[in-house]
């Protein structure tokens, strides 16, 4: 149990059935009245953000969000399979499931798969990745510009923009969280 009085960022309860996770808060005190709670809160399951307001003394169940590191192993039509890397279990995850950023995710990259209640709900992948490039226009010797950018594909068929200076069979290290080239590999 969790009261609105104890509210601190990254707090997660149950709300109505939903979870969400405090994302600001604001103890109020006016000169007449009850005190509250101004509340910014983050659905965790399908990512919208309300506000609301509570009375310090209201309670609400914790909820504890799991996030456990498993291995991508493949992917068969819509569902991409991961593995425990203690048991060697394996895991069957929907498309639906996967965040956007999961296009930078390549076979026996370690994700972290978070769930509530044992039901998985996003996929975390690495926040950097080393990627190699597989067609990208020619690269110019000399050229160093990093401002001009021209598009790339990556080994998992994931599309970004690199640099002038890239080449075809270069490896790269890219945020997935922006999908943003950081630089070359080993750098």
């Amino acid at each position: 149990m969790v009261t609105a009085g104890d509210f601190k960022n990254g707090v997660t309860f149950e709300l109505e059935g939903n979870v969400f996770q405090v994302v600001e808060f604001q103890h109020v005190k006016p000169g007449k009245g009850a005190a509250f709670v101004r509340t910014k809160m983050k659905n965790v399951i399908t990512g919208g953000v309300i506000e609301r307001s509570f009375s310090p003394t209201d309670k609400f169940d914790s909820a504890f969000i799991e996030r456990k590191d498993m291995q991508y192993s493949y992917n068969d039509g819509d569902l991409y399979y991961f593995m425990d890397m203690e048991t060697f279990d394996t895991l069957p995850l929907n498309k639906e499931v996967l965040p956007d950023s999961f296009a930078f995710v390549k076979e026996e990259m370690v994700c972290k798969l978070v769930s509530y209640k044992g039901k998985v709900f996003s996929v975390e992948p690495p926040t950097f990745v080393e990627l190699q490039v597989t067609d990208t226009d020619p690269g110019f010797a000399g050229n160093t510009a990093t401002n001009t950018l021209k598009p790339a594909t990556l080994e998992t068929g994931a599309q970004i923009k690199v640099p002038l200076f890239i080449d075809v069979g270069e490896t790269i290290k890219i945020d997935t969280r922006t999908g943003e080239y950081l630089s070359r590999a080993g750098k």
